[in-house]
């Protein structure tokens, strides 16, 4: 979603997409595109069980996780 306005984390950059969780106005240094939610709310998902981890998610080097 395209909106105009500040960026409800840093304050300073102009907001160009808002958080599909939270709703928050965020600039694209603080918008995960490829999960359609803020930064803020991306550190959150981190914890919830039915969010599978993503190659991106992963260290230099290692393929699986164990919990």
């Amino acid at each position: 979603m395209s909106v105009t306005g500040l960026c409800e984390i840093c304050e300073s950059a102009t907001s160009e997409d808002a958080c599909d969780l939270c709703g928050r106005q965020v600039c694209e240094n603080h918008y995960a595109e490829s999960d359609g939610i803020c930064t803020a709310c991306l550190g959150d998902a981190g914890s919830r069980p039915d969010r599978q981890p993503t190659s991106d998610d992963l260290p230099d080097g290692v393929d699986t996780y164990e919990f």
